[in-house]
């Protein structure tokens, strides 16, 4: 299969908002080099190689401090990418990993020691298969006892349907890109709100206010996504993550450059107590002090 998004910035601009020291970029993620770490034979989509070296590298640039490196379709359940980079960051990284209910105990005790705390459940049609829940819910009952949590990407029209589920999992939920809403619709729309009223009525969901770059309709320029990132960081200050999603997969429209996405952040947190939390405490509460 051929490539079919666009490579990340090569050359991403010095972004003017300088980052808390110590803050974290708490989605992002690492492919291949496929000719050390092959893709999945039956991916939905080949990305470029996108290396822990340029992933650290970039961080440094951007003025953060540590990753959460999460596990992308495009290498399946193998995680050996994934821990290759956790083992090579040491404290400065952790990992959200893809497993299916095969596996085991032991498993799971090398991944944990290497610093994955999550799992991710995919349930965006264009990027996976269909799993049946029972699958979802016996990876549920293994990863309990290491304490991890469950980060779920899901397209913003089937979350009614999901919500029982979600609820029946009984675990920590991070949601990735804030549920990925409709921007054309407002903050206003039935579906956002939807969301808003779950994190509202559930203390244990927490969300990533991430992704811009895939939810705007005004590309480069990101104020109409603004809104939504800021009514959830006032809402649930003590929920909400922020990443940069590199190398950012599946994107056809622009190339994000980076530094860019930096200076969202304080559009969407305007105070250091709402910054700190954010890039901060949050991240550091869920992967590391657990």
């Amino acid at each position: 299969m051929d490539k079919d998004y666009l490579p990340f910035h090569p050359n991403p601009s010095k972004p003017s908002f300088k980052a808390p020291e110590g803050a974290v970029d708490a989605h992002c993620h690492v492919f291949g080099p496929a000719d050390q770490f092959p893709y999945h034979p039956k991916r939905k989509y080949t990305p470029c190689d996108a290396s822990k070296d340029q992933l650290f590298a970039l961080r440094d640039f951007l003025g953060f401090s540590r990753n959460v490196i999460v596990q992308a379709s495009c290498h399946s359940t193998d995680n050996a990418a994934l821990l290759d980079a956790l083992n090579t960051a040491g404290d400065l990284a952790r990992g959200v990993a893809f497993v299916d209910d095969t596996i085991t105990e032991d498993e799971l005790k090398e991944m944990h020691d290497a610093g994955v705390r999550g799992v991710r459940f995919n349930f965006v049609k264009r990027l996976v298969d269909s799993t049946p829940k029972e699958v979802f819910f016996s990876i549920a009952e293994k990863i309990r006892p290491f304490g991890w949590h469950i980060v779920v990407y899901f397209e913003a029209a089937d979350l009614e349907e999901l919500i029982p589920f979600l609820v029946e999992l009984n675990t920590t939920i991070v949601v990735d890109h804030m549920g990925t809403p409709s921007v054309a619709n407002g903050v206003d729309h039935p579906d956002f709100e939807r969301f808003v009223n779950f994190m509202a009525d559930n203390d244990n969901v927490w969300c990533k206010v991430s992704c811009p770059e895939r939810l705007t309709l005004q590309a480069p320029d990101y104020r109409d996504v603004v809104p939504f990132a800021k009514t959830l960081v006032e809402k649930f200050p003590n929920r909400v993550l922020w990443g940069t999603d590199w190398p950012h997969p599946n994107m056809k429209t622009h190339v994000p450059d980076d530094g860019h996405l930096v200076d969202v952040i304080p559009m969407i947190a305007p105070t250091e107590e709402l910054q700190k939390a954010l890039l901060i405490d949050n991240p550091m509460n869920l992967y590391w002090e657990k």
